[in-house]
């Protein structure tokens, strides 16, 4: 006879855009949001009984009415106040997680000054956030970012790794080094200011991947995530999964030409990926 192991449902890319209306100035945020709730679905499965079901479309409107009277200013916050309404308002659901990504909008520059209600998109990077709630218990926050891209001209070798009779790849002791960074980390409480954290701990990142004189993607990896734990007590850990994005030194020399290390092919794939999760 078969048993439910364990079951989750919910609304997945719940588009949300809010503009905060100050005096000087207006505040915008674009956020796309998954909601999954686990609880007491069981008869829903074996029976058809969909009496402790909440519709998916409840949830989706769920998040805009509670967009409008929500006083949160980052995803952080949303998502706690999120997790807390589904909790508070079906006894059925056990437990509530709540993934939200941001499109980053920054007020745009016109005649040399900020303007206070237009925006630009500079990139394709996302913030992520992550809150976990379970009933009569403090959520758990998780916060990050994915398709950073970074890029050096210097300070970035290879050399000394394996080589066999399938070993095509030369040493280098000057190459490119480019990513599209994803990284991911917790929070040890579910009350601290989390968008000055996000910007430090991206700006630590940033500063020691530039700073870094490398042997290795991983190499440097680590040393992006040392500084963070380092810097930042507030994280217990963080998690960075980092592409390794070729620029192929291009042949000249069917045209009679050199090429000291100036003419470069992007390739996007195959690329290799390296992950590692840093912890204290």
């Amino acid at each position: 006879m078969s048993k439910l192991a364990e079951n989750h449902y919910g609304k997945s890319h719940v588009q949300l855009a809010k503009v905060k209306r100050r005096a000087d100035h207006h505040d915008f945020w674009e956020w796309t949001i998954e909601i999954l709730l686990e609880g007491d679905f069981e008869s829903c499965f074996t029976d058809g009984d969909n009496s402790k079901i909440l519709p998916t479309d409840t949830m989706k409107n769920t998040v805009y009415s509670l967009a409008r009277t929500s006083s949160a200013e980052c995803m952080e916050e949303f998502g706690k106040e999120l997790a807390a309404s589904f909790l508070l308002r079906n006894p059925q659901v056990s437990a509530a997680r709540i993934s939200l990504a941001e499109k980053a909008w920054n007020h745009l520059s016109a005649n040399g000054k900020q303007h206070p209600t237009a925006f630009v998109q500079s990139s394709g990077e996302q913030q992520t956030a992550e809150v976990a709630a379970k009933r009569n218990a403090a959520p758990s926050v998780r916060s990050g970012f994915e398709n950073l891209l970074i890029l050096k001209t210097a300070g970035s070798a290879f050399v000394g790794f394996i080589k066999d009779s399938l070993t095509t790849l030369p040493e280098t002791t000057d190459r490119l080094f480019a990513s599209s960074v994803r990284a991911r980390w917790n929070y040890s409480s579910p009350n601290l200011p989390f968008s000055a954290l996000r910007s430090r701990i991206r700006q630590l990142l940033l500063t020691a991947f530039a700073e870094h004189t490398s042997k290795s993607v991983q190499h440097t990896l680590y040393a992006m995530g040392e500084s963070a734990l380092s810097a930042v007590p507030e994280i217990t850990d963080i998690q960075l999964t980092m592409p390794n994005k070729h620029y192929l030194l291009a042949d000249l020399s069917r045209f009679g030409q050199d090429n000291p290390n100036q003419i470069f092919v992007p390739t996007d794939e195959p690329h290799g990926t390296i992950e590692a999760r840093l912890h204290r």
